[in-house]
């Protein structure tokens, strides 16, 4: 269960804290530069003549005045909160990048059984990190938050789903799932990444979709290995942008892309859903 917010300062320090921690130092130094210019501006008169003149109002003024008042304050809280958010995210790339470099150099089997299902996450988030893409986390507070990572390859999205299970096989049910959210959101494919392995039914309805399952040992191979993207479009069939089916290759025929490759759903012409 994701814990409640108290506050929209909770809000600012949870946005920056999934943001890499510079876009968030950046932040802190745009925010406190707006606010200050609103709460150094000069005041405006109360005298109704000289309102006038301007065409303002006294409500004007008062307007005015509260909202120079709450820029004074908050041309401090508001950085701070984002600082302080963008040391979680500092604190926490570094831990995964520990995390890399812990698994990375350890021999033991059960290295990935050892670690709590968050630390599992987070090794899963910089091992996508390492290997080019953009990771957004998007795991909740409990063991099982549904979608954990969101993945970015240049314009491609993709959903990542992990499971820290020491001692279960992950079925089929998950990965169907997975697939469902994956179309629903319009991603180009998925992975599933398991501490331990995976059922055969899992595996035989995950072939020949574009969504891949990650065992303990093809995730320990991805961790070692030397960083090299392996998107999943380039390696299984994706799925279509509109309603989720899977697309064939065809090459097109007229126009200024004559004789150029493309993805276009196997549903056509029901539907038209096509990827470069």
């Amino acid at each position: 269960m994701a814990r409640k917010k108290s506050s929209v300062l909770d809000d600012l320090v949870d946005i920056a804290a999934q943001l890499p921690w510079k876009v968030g130092v950046g932040l802190a130094v745009i925010a406190y530069f707006i606010l200050h210019y609103f709460a150094t501006r000069a005041p405006l008169t109360m005298n109704p003549v000289e309102l006038k003149a301007l065409g303002k109002t006294v409500g004007d003024s008062v307007t005015h005045g509260v909202g120079t008042m709450l820029a004074t304050v908050f041309q401090y809280i508001v950085p701070f909160a984002f600082l302080v958010g963008a040391f979680i995210s500092f604190s926490r790339r570094r831990r995964q990048s520990e995390l890399h470099t812990q698994v990375a150099n350890d021999p033991a089997t059960d290295a990935l059984e050892k670690m709590s299902w968050r630390e599992f996450e987070g090794l899963v988030a910089e091992a996508f990190r390492q290997q080019g893409y953009r990771v957004v986390e998007r795991g909740g507070d409990g063991p099982d938050g549904g979608v954990d990572l969101e993945l970015h390859m240049g314009s491609d999205k993709y959903l990542v789903q992990c499971k820290q299970w020491k001692s279960q096989k992950v079925g089929v049910a998950i990965v169907r799932e997975l697939y469902g959210v994956m179309a629903a959101e319009r991603a180009v494919g998925a992975f599933v990444v398991a501490s331990g392995a995976f059922t055969e039914e899992a595996k035989n309805f995950a072939e020949g979709r574009a969504i891949q399952l990650f065992d303990a040992k093809k995730l320990r191979s991805m961790i070692g290995r030397s960083p090299s993207p392996v998107p999943v479009a380039e390696q299984t069939t994706p799925a279509c942008p509109k309603c989720g089916s899977e697309m064939v290759r065809r090459t097109a025929k007229k126009g200024s892309n004559a004789g150029n490759q493309f993805w276009g759903c196997s549903r056509f012409p029901g539907c038209t859903g096509i990827r470069s």
